[in-house]
């Protein structure tokens, strides 16, 4: 079996290792007999694969004392509705952050439920950069600050968390796992698991607990954070398969090394990535190429199509994505991977 090399955003690759165990395990889990699409989730064997769950993903995350870790459904975009539905009325007001498609859609939901105030936008510059965190019009009373520390459609990625009074939100979907986090510098913060954590439908939510209890009379009992904190994230039955999947990958990645190791590996894929732009023939300005073999070395030639001036990593904003994009390692069977750099409309600015 030739396996590709697999760029897509989300659903994403998923480690072989988990695959492989998936399948050993697909008919008969542990010995019970049954599939894990077919355990009760209140039963004794699932409870044990939620339980695991999340004391490793705590681990991983150093999850401090004071926070609830729920496994909900729906993906990160039914929490855009979820969050104003539990931490404000109707007529507080919630700052949003809009960098990018993602945040533009949470802002939109956030509008249905509360008054949301636009601290920043960078839709001026077509959302290729984040504004200067110092000229946010941030509000005094707002019940929490939401932002997207990564939009992959545009590419833009915060690096850095921002410093505000409020509550701070965010939608964690491509991020969450990537690297070490300082949890405790968030009220809440969600994600989709479709990117770094397993398959989608499932989102992971990690409330902090003062936050909890908060919801309005009207939020359906599923979107509730302390009903299902109650219930365990089982008020009604869960994707199972999902979060046992989930739970595999939190412990392939503790015996790989921790979330330091994959910091470690992807900066280095970071730093290959952006070693074979510097090294390419383009000028500034929107180029469009043929097939240039850029990454892995192994791999098959990868058609692309890219725009100069992006910020490297470690600055406050990186312009990099890769789109649906996936190669075969035998060039000539490859399909086509994409790579997509936009162009920050910044003077001076260098890819």
């Amino acid at each position: 079996m030739e396996r590709v090399f697999n760029f897509s955003a989300g659903p994403a690759a998923i480690p072989l290792a988990v695959l492989e165990r998936a399948r050993d395990e697909l008919v008969d889990w542990q010995g019970c007999g049954m599939s894990v699409m077919e355990l009760s989730h209140r039963g004794k064997e699932f409870m044990s694969i939620a339980e695991r769950a999340d004391a490793d993903l705590r681990r991983l995350l150093n999850i401090p004392a004071g926070y609830r870790v729920l496994f909900l459904q729906g993906g990160a975009s039914a929490q855009f509705s979820a969050v104003p539905l539990n931490l404000a009325g109707a007529e507080d007001k919630a700052d949003y952050v809009v960098t990018g498609s993602w945040s533009k859609k949470a802002l939109a939901e956030g509008r249905r439920f509360l008054h949301a105030n636009v601290a920043a936008d960078s839709a001026d510059t077509g959302h290729t950069d984040i504004p200067d965190p110092t000229a946010w019009a941030t509000s005094n009373d707002a019940a929490y600050l939401h932002y997207t520390p990564n939009e992959t459609i545009g590419g833009v990625e915060f690096h850095f968390i921002p410093e505000v009074a409020a509550p701070l939100v965010a939608d964690m979907s491509s991020t969450l796992l990537s690297r070490p986090l300082d949890v405790s510098r968030f009220g809440l913060i969600y994600a989709g698991a479709q990117k770094n954590i397993g398959p989608a439908g499932l989102a992971i939510a990690i409330v902090r607990e003062d936050l909890m209890g908060r919801a309005r009379p009207t939020t359906p009992v599923t979107m509730d954070y302390h009903q299902q904190s109650e219930a365990g994230s089982m008020y009604n039955t869960p994707p199972t398969w999902a979060w046992y999947i989930a739970g595999l990958v939190f412990q392939w990645l503790l015996e790989e090394g921790g979330l330091e190791e994959m910091e470690r590996r992807n900066r280095r894929k970071a730093d290959t990535l952006y070693g074979a732009i510097d090294g390419s023939p383009l000028e500034r300005g929107l180029a469009t190429g043929p097939a240039w073999p850029i990454w892995p070395a192994t791999a098959a030639p990868v058609a692309w199509t890219s725009s100069a001036s992006c910020a490297r990593p470690g600055t406050a904003s990186g312009r990099i994505q890769m789109h649906s994009a996936w190669v075969r390692p035998s060039g000539d069977t490859a399909r086509y991977a994409t790579v997509v750099i936009p162009t920050p409309p910044r003077a001076g600015a260098r890819w």
